[in-house]
């Protein structure tokens, strides 16, 4: 059985963002040389998240909207967690919502995505490097 495990780092300038991460894991998923597995893909910060969805900026402006109308980020004080000092509280909600990791098969040696699928960082809040772990099993 081959393995690789690789650590990505981002660093989202703004407080939220998303970013499509595709090529970077279909990049690792070659270097591996597995033919035939799995690649998991996992948020390694607890304001982060990885998901799979579709490339299209109106859905990601409607995930913005959505995600701020179910947890906004302010007024800060509503949040028990805010009161530790902290200012993120809904990056911590917003990230149970969207998800820690994906795990999507290899097949020939590529990812095997659906139509329009494609792998996204989501950022909560930035303004640092965060790291991605991207593991890949197979033969």
């Amino acid at each position: 059985m081959k393995t690789l495990t690789e650590h990505l780092t981002f660093h989202v300038p703004r407080r939220r963002g998303l970013l499509n991460i595709t090529p970077e894991v279909e990049a690792l998923v070659e270097k591996s040389g597995v033919n035939e597995g799995l690649c998991l893909v996992n948020a390694m910060h607890i304001t982060a998240s990885v998901f799979i969805n579709d490339d299209e900026s109106g859905l990601h402006q409607d995930f913005e909207v959505f995600l701020e109308g179910l947890a906004p980020h302010e007024p800060i004080s509503k949040y028990l967690h805010n009161r530790t000092g902290e200012d993120n509280a809904d990056a911590h909600l917003k990230r149970t919502i969207m998800g820690r990791e994906v795990v999507v098969a290899i097949t020939k040696g590529r990812l095997d995505f659906g139509p329009w699928e494609q792998i996204f960082y989501g950022e909560f809040d930035g303004r640092r490097p965060k790291r991605v772990l991207v593991k890949i099993i197979g033969e």
